[in-house]
């Protein structure tokens, strides 16, 4: 916002009092705001833990409030999107109650179906404007796929290909040295760091002075430096940036040359939103997508109509999910007293039931209020975020480097992981889940970690299901428990140095997913016998992973998987794609709602890669417990080719 609010301050219209009010916004200015200003910038993370609590404080503010804004509202999806979705319901309700009834106005330039997403996100009937009027100037986007390097070979003997984060510092740092203003966006934090420091190592190759004006940008940087960074790119000081997508939509940098992304961003809507940043000038730009290790870009560079010619994707809100929808009615009922007719609009009867069973909350004479041991607002991570956050804290001198949700610490922050901040390498001493910490100390390994789980799934019980011939489909509740078994310690190059044994608690989560049951007669007819059916399960079950955020707005991270040749539930091999969130995100459902889609995508990335047995583009996976064994690539494209038989036969 504060760009934002730098442009509205520019256009001095007298009396318009903007101010910005976020976790940065001093405390003695907060007291300001809400006594003076009439035009606030702020995020939903504000409304929850501040403005909403304290919603007396705000009165006058929120009795003369006209209109709600919801800019790039297309982010809000998934279990974060689920959540702001109640938050504006929570807003509007207290609007209410001073007397206003502001008009709620969302801005996108990257959305499907905008009027029926824009309903659900604000729970009204509204008004589509679709004509786009803005400039546009000419682009060039190029699909590159980084080539394989035989002298090297990773897991099981897979081959190797240059990684996306190398590939895109080698361009950052080309485009740079020919004086082109260029951000390259990335996947990760660490990535953002690696590339960063990758582009600067070549620019000092070629001029010191230029390996200075690159820089890595992410979230989880202090306010002071995020801010010193946006001014330096701003003003030129800076010809390039490796950043997360802290950048893709919020901050306002004109005049970029190009923009390079390291590693399809997850969805067509992410990708648009990023190589939009490029040519705020008026004049022609590049960008570049360079495929990662990843089935979903490798599908994307052997099928650029994909990207390039299809609509960008309905986005996936639940606010029914109870997991969502019980914490946020507590929240509600803390602000205000719920009604009658309040439940009934929320539709949260069966939710409120349970809620009234544990203890916290209860009716009363003029509603349903939260009990003395609710402190709701404190508990809800409104963006998804899976346990408390845990503080990554160096040692030696007890400076706080960043948070982690608890749900992956365990997976990134485990002891001897390597994590990145600011261009600087520390290794996990200790991670203490109880206290919510992590100990790390500066080092320089030769490597990078990624963590190896195994996960045990059982079903709970069908949503929906229905039979294909010898193909059974279903949506289904279920209990996946997972555990960190390991972590392999990588080379920069993609060898594999080891992996070493770890053994972290089990966790357990119940969530959502869309499963399908083959018969082994199937199986058998596809030129399978018995003793390849497990690795044939597992590659269609890590592809297919991979592909789903081609169909579904979201990331592989927001999902998992599971395979077997026999499931103790199903008594039949069977294949498991579920929501990573509790109680699911929309993710398995919309998998569930568009299989042979969504499964022919799978059986064509399988097909097109070009490694002889599977490898990381099109079979492995990076989070896999069993060491990515067996697998069985061409047993995959026969394994999908017969079930997307049996769908169409009996559709």
């Amino acid at each position: 916002a504060a760009d934002q609010l730098r442009a509205l301050s520019c256009l001095s219209v007298p009396g318009l009092r903007a101010a910005s009010f976020d976790g940065d916004t001093p405390l003695a200015e907060r007291d300001w705001v809400r006594a003076h200003a009439r035009w606030v910038f702020t995020n939903p993370d504000m409304l929850h833990r501040s403005l909403l609590p304290r919603h007396g404080h705000w009165a006058a503010f929120l009795r003369r409030l006209t209109y709600v804004v919801v800019d790039e509202c297309h982010t809000y999806r998934g279990v974060f999107g689920s959540h702001v979705a109640l938050l504006l319901r929570r807003l509007l309700r207290v609007c209410r109650r001073y007397g206003s009834a502001p008009t709620v106005v969302l801005a996108s330039a990257t959305v499907a179906e905008p009027g029926d997403f824009a309903s659900r996100l604000t729970g009204r009937e509204v008004v589509a404007v679709t004509e786009d009027g803005s400039p546009r100037s000419g682009r060039t986007v190029a699909l590159w796929e980084p080539p394989l390097l035989p002298e090297l070979s990773g897991e099981n003997g897979a081959p190797v290909r240059r990684s996306a984060g190398s590939e895109a510092g080698r361009m950052l740092a080309d485009l740079v040295i020919e004086g082109a203003r260029t951000l390259t966006f990335v996947r990760s934090r660490r990535a953002a760091e690696l590339t960063a420091m990758g582009a600067s190592r070549l620019l000092a190759e070629v001029d010191p002075d230029l390996a200075q004006r690159v820089a890595a940008y992410r979230a989880g940087y202090l306010a002071e430096d995020r801010r010193a960074l946006e001014a330096a790119l701003a003003d030129g000081e800076l010809l390039g940036a490796a950043t997360t997508n802290a950048l893709e939509l919020g901050v306002d940098i004109a005049g970029l040359d190009a923009v390079v992304v390291a590693g399809f961003p997850g969805t067509v809507a992410s990708f648009w939103q990023q190589a939009g940043r490029s040519g705020r000038r008026g004049e022609g730009s590049l960008v570049m997508l360079v495929a990662r290790d990843d089935p979903l870009d490798t599908y994307l560079v052997h099928h650029p109509a994909a990207l390039l010619d299809k609509p960008v994707e309905a986005t996936i809100t639940d606010p029914s999910n109870p997991y969502v929808l019980g914490p946020q009615l507590l929240c509600a009922a803390l602000e205000m007293p719920l009604t009658d007719d309040e439940v009934r609009d929320f539709g949260a009867w069966n939710v409120l039931t349970e809620l009234a069973e544990q203890g916290l909350i209860r009716r009363r004479g003029h509603g349903w209020f939260v009990t003395d041991e609710s402190r709701p607002h404190e508990s809800v991570d409104i963006r998804g975020g899976i346990g408390t956050q845990v503080a990554i804290v160096e040692g030696d001198t007890g400076r706080m480097l960043g948070t982690c949700d608890g749900g992956r610490a365990m997976s990134t922050l485990h002891p001897d992981a390597v994590h990145l901040h600011q261009g600087e390498t520390y290794v996990v001493d200790e991670l203490d889940l109880d206290a919510g910490i992590a100990l790390v100390h500066q080092e320089n390994p030769d490597w990078t970690t990624s963590a190896r789980e195994v996960t045990d799934i059982t079903i709970e019980s069908v949503v929906q299901q229905r039979e294909a011939g010898r193909v059974s489909i279903a949506f289904v509740d279920v209990e996946v428990t997972h555990q960190v078994v390991g972590y392999l310690r990588r080379l920069h190059s993609g060898e594999i140095v080891d992996l070493v044994e770890l053994e972290m608690p089990p966790q357990t989560l119940h969530t959502r997913a869309v499963m399908y049951t083959v018969t082994p007669e199937l199986l058998m007819a596809a030129g399978l016998e018995p003793d390849r059916f497990p690795g044939s399960l597992h590659a269609a079950e890590h592809a297919a992973i991979g592909l789903l955020p081609l169909v579904a707005t979201c990331d592989r991270w927001d999902i998992g998987g599971v395979s077997t040749a026999l499931h103790s539930d199903t008594g039949l091999p069977t294949v498991f794609v579920y929501d990573g969130h509790p109680g699911g995100a929309g993710f398995a459902e919309r998998g569930h709602d568009q299989l042979g889609r969504w499964l022919t995508a799978t059986r064509e990335a399988i097909s097109d890669c070009e490694c002889a047995a599977g490898c990381p583009s099109c079979v492995q996976s990076p989070k896999c417990g069993n060491g990515n064994h067996p697998l069985d690539k061409d047993g995959a494209v026969a394994l999908l080719g017969v079930v997307l038989e049996e769908l169409e036969h009996n559709s």
